[in-house]
């Protein structure tokens, strides 16, 4: 198969269920790179939240970061494409959010993720049993009062996050927020979490720009994901490709379905699917 650009979600599909990359994908996408391919990664993190490991893989040169609202050059971290989410929307979503219990929030500002000092010592608080505390603790600058923050920092979010345990909360505050904005775009990586961004923003509007940026059409194209904030990109990309520890909903959009992130799925398809390397 013809592919000039990879585009690859990281937590649940690069990298292994102990958040590391490991040296088989590793040389895959280095040999990959060396047969012209270019790779880039595509994720929700901030850009300072993103793994040392894969940004010192030589020759990955792109990140479509915070689901596309913001994109770099990895080198020297030059911002390429920026988005910032509406002031009047970050308002909007604080507000509503006010009668709802057990919830706190994360922001990203120019590449770097804040959030509630409490969640970050216990994210438990909030029924976080998902995404790893160490993680959390790693990526995340920890705030006093992070509604407070937000509300100062509202005009230069690149994105923000409800944390919840609850599915049921989950799905009011969607419903409630596209009833009352159409300039947020809507999206979760994890059952726990809601992540709000510009209207314009998504992986696919990312992959979009850096095709274009990079002169490469959306045929030749492959975007590896798992998890719904993915499923855009995987519908732009000539061949989508759904890990197999997907959820239901990108696999039903995905052209083809590798082995899990923990079985190395990315270099099976690369090898065994696509033939790049």
């Amino acid at each position: 198969m013809d592919v000039k650009l990879i585009a690859l979600d990281l937590d649940g599909t690069t990298l292994n269920n102990n958040g590391k990359l490991s040296e088989e994908t590793k040389d895959a996408l280095m040999t990959a790179m060396d047969n012209g391919v270019n790779v880039c990664i595509a994720s929700g993190r901030a850009f300072d939240a993103l793994p040392e490991e894969v940004l010192k893989v030589p020759g990955i040169e792109y990140a479509i970061t915070s689901n596309g609202a913001a994109i770099y050059k990895v080198k020297n971290k030059e911002l390429i494409k920026a988005y910032k989410l509406l002031a009047s929307s970050v308002d909007l979503i604080l507000s509503m959010s006010k009668k709802y219990k057990e919830i706190t929030f994360e922001c990203f500002i120019n590449g770097t993720a804040y959030a509630q000092k409490d969640y970050i010592e216990n994210p438990l608080i909030v029924g976080d049993k998902v995404r790893s505390v160490e993680y959390i603790r790693k990526t995340r600058h920890p705030i006093d009062n992070i509604v407070e923050f937000i509300s100062e920092n509202k005009d230069n979010l690149d994105c923000m996050n409800i944390i919840l345990g609850d599915f049921d909360v989950r799905e009011k505050i969607i419903d409630e927020i596209k009833s009352l904005t159409s300039d947020v775009y809507i999206t979760s990586a994890s059952p726990v979490m809601l992540e709000f961004s510009y209207k314009d923003c998504g992986k696919a509007s990312g992959l979009k720009f850096l095709s274009e940026y990079l002169g490469i059409d959306r045929d030749l194209i492959a975007a590896f994901g798992d998890a719904d904030n993915d499923i855009d990109m995987i519908k732009f990309a000539g061949a989508g490709v759904a890990v197999a520890n997907a959820n239901d909903a990108l696999k039903k959009e995905a052209d083809y379905i590798t082995l899990s992130n923990d079985e190395d799925g990315v270099v099976y398809a690369l090898k065994n699917i696509l033939e790049i390397i």
